[in-house]
């Protein structure tokens, strides 16, 4: 099957490619074309097309689109981690633009198509907003309730995505991490006690690439999260991950009390027809572990420098 994927050369984009490469799809990557993305995009070599263009580019998407069976849509603006470099949440009209605009743009080129593509629209769990006060799980037909910009966005494309009169499936993904070192600020804003359900990239990738050839996934919205395994509290997710890099485990009291929209999903269905739950936050943790290499040792002797950092960032986002 040929299948773009847009956002292909990011943090969730590069296992996607990498599972649908192996799968024996041909695969169209569509990012910006930026010194980060070609040195991503070589690590595929003759494997990977590129199309580089600009979701807000009409003409940078008919290339992307043209002659495909599938399109795998990953680019959006976050609210943290951006690939961007600009959170969502501090430019919400340019954010708007690109993830609401862009999706928009994308739906025409590919409804342009003489024959059209398929479209999996990535969403999120966000979506069902502050929930810590209600039993889990989330449901895919529970009620939506955006809680910021980037949720509005996700809702707002997911109905463009309903409503496109194209052959759909859209993914609400649970929280899935990048391996890189990133110590963001942004664990703070989470409540220790809040349930979240973490998913390995990996399984993302093979729940997507899983989805192409399954019938009944389509006309449908799946929540996408690890499985019982993967059901935790920002606690236990928080020391691991930071023990795991050698910084250890923050006060209590730097992080907040407001209730943050994650929760634990349903997942049973989309298990039973994908087949992707295989992995743990104990692989996570080992991928990070491998890619700190050698700088763990400079993690641990900076250890005091760098919760010094980590608590003047809490200290700063509560001010």
């Amino acid at each position: 099957m040929r299948v773009t994927v847009t956002g292909a050369l990011g943090n969730l984009g590069q296992p996607v490619v990498e599972q649908l490469i192996r799968n024996g799809h041909q695969v169209r990557a569509f990012d910006l074309d930026t010194r980060a993305g070609r040195k991503a995009a070589r690590r595929f070599g003759r494997d990977l097309e590129v199309v580089w263009g600009d979701l807000r580019r009409p003409a940078d998407l008919e290339r992307a689109v043209a002659g495909q069976d599938a399109i795998i849509h990953l680019a959006f603006v976050l609210p943290k981690l951006s690939a961007t470099g600009v959170s969502s949440e501090d430019e919400p009209r340019w954010a708007r633009e690109i993830n609401v605009g862009g999706t928009r743009n994308l739906l025409n080129a590919m409804r342009a198509q003489p024959k059209p593509p398929r479209i999996l629209f990535a969403s999120s769990l966000h979506v069902y907003g502050r929930t810590q006060d209600q039993a889990p799980f989330r449901r895919v037909d529970d009620p939506l309730a955006p809680t910021d910009h980037y949720s509005r966005h996700k809702i707002i494309c997911e109905r463009l995505v309903r409503r496109s009169h194209l052959r759909w499936a859209i993914f609400r993904l649970g929280a899935s991490m990048p391996t890189r070192l990133i110590l963001d600020r942004g664990m703070f804003d989470v409540p220790l006690d809040t349930r979240i359900e973490f998913v390995h990239q990996r399984d993302v990738a093979l729940a997507m690439a899983n989805a192409l050839d399954k019938d009944e996934v389509w006309g449908r919205v799946w929540n996408i999260g690890g499985g019982p395994r993967c059901q935790l509290t920002e606690r236990e997710l928080v020391q691991q991950v930071l023990e795991t890099v050698g910084v250890g485990m923050l006060p209590d009291d730097v992080f907040t009390g407001r209730p943050f929209p994650v929760d634990w999903l349903d997942t049973g269905e989309s298990q039973s027809v994908l087949h992707f739950q295989y992995h743990t936050l104990q692989d996570y943790l080992q991928d990070v572990d491998r890619k700190l290499g050698f700088r763990r040792h400079l993690v641990r002797l900076c250890r005091p420098l760098i919760r010094a950092w980590l608590l003047r960032q809490a200290q700063g986002m509560r001010a």
